[in-house]
């Protein structure tokens, strides 16, 4: 069965695989009209045709005597600039003449099987060309001389739509790219609500929900990265939408630097929305017969709520965006030794935590900062990467063989874009960090950021870093990142071109990243930038982890593990049991709680071992066999959202096995209740006829009962603040 079918008397584009359809259309004036996304529908005959009537102080077109047809109020699939349409412009750019006034009609499109690889940006991919079509949309600026091109692609089994833009050049004259969309998107008249991730350091990834009204809504970072402060998606759903019913849009950008999503509720209630490249300080310049490709966007539809829309982000990005060989894999229990000794360490001290934690069943250490260059504090050494032989007189080989004697795997942290001013390279190549001249840098974190857009710092941190994987026997990197950009001019590149450094920036990221990726196919490697401030697709197609937060309190974790499933899978989500108070905000919470949250996601420790009483030990010992036997189902079955801690005073979340057969639940209290309501456990995905036993309540019960009248959950919780529970079903 075809998956884009094309009226070509009509000019109608309709994209479907039997669940979802997108719809498009070429209008009058050769403009690209956008007519329907959402549930699929066998076809389309044309029914949505733009009303024409005449709308006052609207443009119009020359020969439209009854003025019933403008840009300014036509649904399109991407607007042009300065030419009658007042909204959000997906596009602009400024020619050699010095206009910014486009005019982008269609003019032809190109339909094949699979995908285009986007490389170096990365993307959804396909591993043949029978699982995926993909359309182009060509649309030309005849006076400019310019060809946008727009890519769609529809996938057999998951129900989204890739989206991308690309623009060539054709003209004689260089052209200044100030803003180019990676999708826009207009939805008709409806009554729609909001959803994003906004948040802090330690605080990412709150869900906020919230009414759309008039004029213009940004959520966006211009921090260089993605950021703690916002995640590149949005959700758009019905009023009446919750976790389990209702339709719900969701979209994702696949990419790892500043990024916008812009809403515009215009005069007449349509919804326009754009994402892309952020561009305030961004600027192309686009040489004669030269293209600019831009990142991509995942479009999602589901009608069944929330958690409908989350598990098709989930399928997507772990079937289709991560591309590591341990994306399937079970994914070792780590401990980090950051919070147990912070730079405050030496090879017996090391050699201590590695073996209390061998005997508690922990299967991989990880060395965090401080093992390099003369690192005791964060005022020096990032940039120096090699070891540090008065902490670590046998090396970190000497090291990485003692935990693999140990029946451990060896892991290394890494903060590859810093320099430290009081550091060796900063001494060598103090042209290689991001400063302009004459004007004194930031400084964060003690730190200033390296100039990645210069090949010879790209060349450089590959030399280094490989040198130390590939002769230290490693198994994991952590790959840290911890401030964002400032300053940023490149001392290589013209005047002009300094608008260009930022995104030049995050390609040779990519390139590093993916370059020493495939030269260690075998090392797991995971993201961090400070804790979870670089938490996206386009880092999860090189690294298939990603640490969630800085903050490992486990009441904090709830919300921000909640907000981050809605996109991202739990496979994604590094998650520890640190110890108590906790480091980051002073709670003192329970183990069993601590470690049922962190369950959740990749499973881990960051404490000292050898701190721990015979009572903890034992109790640690407990989870990581329980997290051993079913470390597949929770990190790889149906994630499913149940009851929001933003909404009440406990969490629920829910994983059920492909073939239904095993379900975890985990139930995390908040605040201890004298007088409670009796609230009951209602699970759902599961086999309605067959039964299921649990053996933390000792009942047998069929799935429909489970899901349909539930289970009362109060008189497991002892009286106490942040209780958490996990409740088993197996089909018996």
């Amino acid at each position: 069965m075809s998956l884009i079918s094309v009226d070509e008397k009509k000019s109608i584009f309709h994209l479907s695989n039997g669940k979802i359809s997108y719809i498009f259309q070429v209008e009058e004036q050769n403009l690209l009209h956008h007519i329907y996304f959402g549930k699929a529908i066998s076809d389309y005959h044309g029914g949505l045709t733009y009303p024409r009537f005449e709308r006052s102080f609207s443009t119009n077109f020359k020969g439209d005597k009854n003025r019933v047809y403008s840009r300014d109020t036509l649904l399109q699939e991407y607007s042009s600039l300065g030419s009658g349409d007042f909204r959000i412009p997906s596009i602009e750019i400024v020619m050699d003449s010095g206009s910014s006034v486009c005019d982008f009609r269609y003019k032809y499109y190109k339909m094949f099987s699979g995908k285009k690889k986007l490389h170096p940006l990365p993307h959804v991919w396909t591993e043949n060309d029978s699982e995926a079509e993909t359309i182009e949309i060509y649309l030309e600026d005849v006076a400019n001389k310019l060809l946008l091109c727009l890519s769609y692609t529809i996938y057999r089994d998951y129900d989204i739509i890739a989206r991308s833009a690309r623009l060539e050049n054709q003209g004689k004259s260089e052209i200044q790219v100030n803003k180019l969309a990676s999708m826009s998107i207009d939805l008709p008249f409806e009554k729609r609500e909001m959803i994003h991730l906004p948040g802090s350091w330690g605080n990412e990834r709150q869900i906020e929900r919230k009414e759309i009204h008039r004029g213009i809504q940004i959520i966006d970072s211009k921090r260089g990265t993605t950021s703690h402060q916002e995640n590149p998606f949005i959700a758009l759903v019905e009023p009446s939408t919750t976790e389990h019913q209702g339709k719900a849009y969701g979209f994702l950008l696949i990419y790892s630097g500043n990024h916008e999503e812009a809403l515009e509720l215009d005069q007449y209630e349509q919804l326009r929305l754009t994402m892309g490249i952020n561009p305030s300080g961004f600027q192309w310049n686009l040489k004669p017969n030269k293209q600019f490709q831009t990142p991509e966007v995942i479009l999602t539809f589901s009608e069944n709520g929330l958690n409908g829309m989350s598990q098709n982000f989930h399928n997507i990005i772990q079937n289709r965006i991560i591309r590591s060989k341990h994306k399937n894999a079970e994914r070792p229990i780590l401990i980090n030794n950051w919070e147990a000794t912070y730079f405050n360490f030496n090879e017996e001290k090391i050699k201590e935590i590695i073996d209390v934690s061998a005997k508690l069943g922990i299967e991989l250490f990880v060395l965090d900062d401080g093992w390099f260059g003369k690192r005791d504090s964060d005022q020096t050494s990032l940039g120096d990467w090699y070891e540090n032989f008065e902490k670590l007189p046998n090396g970190l080989r000497g090291l990485s063989e003692y935990a693999h004697d140990k029946g451990m795997k060896f892991g290394l942290w890494f903060e590859p874009e810093m320099i430290s001013e009081r550091s060796k390279l900063f001494a060598e190549h103090p042209d290689y960090y991001f400063h302009v001249p004459g004007i004194e840098a930031t400084l964060s974190r003690s730190q200033y950021v390296l100039d990645l857009s210069n090949e010879d710092v790209l060349n450089y941190l590959f030399d280094s870093i490989h040198k130390i994987l590939k002769g230290n026997n490693i198994d994991y990197v952590k790959w840290d990142m911890n401030r964002y950009l400032t300053d940023v001019f490149s001392l290589l590149l013209k005047n002009k071109q300094q608008g260009e450094v930022s995104h030049r920036y995050v390609i040779n990221l990519y390139r590093l990243i993916d370059k020493l990726t495939k030269q260690h196919p075998d090392i797991l490697f995971e993201a961090c930038s400070g804790g979870g401030g670089r938490f996206d697709a386009g880092m999860l197609y090189y690294m298939p982890q990603i640490w969630t937060s800085d903050n490992s309190d486990a009441v904090a974790r709830l919300k921000i593990q909640y907000g981050t499933s809605l996109v991202y899978p739990p496979s994604t989500m590094g998650a520890h049991v640190s110890a108590v108070p906790n480091h980051q905000n002073g709670r003192i919470t329970p183990l069993m709680t601590r470690a049922n949250v962190a369950m959740s996601g990749v499973f881990g420790y960051e404490l000292d071992p050898t701190l721990l009483t015979i009572e903890e030990k034992v109790q640690i010992e407990e989870q990581i066999k329980f997290y051993k036997k079913y470390r597949n189902l929770l990190l790889y079955g149906t994630f499913i959202r149940l009851s929001s801690p933003f909404e009440n005073n406990h969490c629920v979340w829910q994983v059920v096995s492909d073939d239904k057969s095993e379900c975890i639940v985990t139930y995390s209290n908040i605040l201890s209740h004298a007088a409670p309501p009796l609230e009951r456990l209602h699970l759902i995905g599961l086999e309605k006829e067959a039964h299921y036993y649990c053996p933390e309540m000792n009942i047998t019960c069929s799935g429909d009962e489970l899901m349909n009248i539930g289970l009362y959950i109060f008189p497991i919780f002892n009286q106490g603040d942040f209780e958490s529970r996990v409740f088993r079903f197996t089909k018996i």
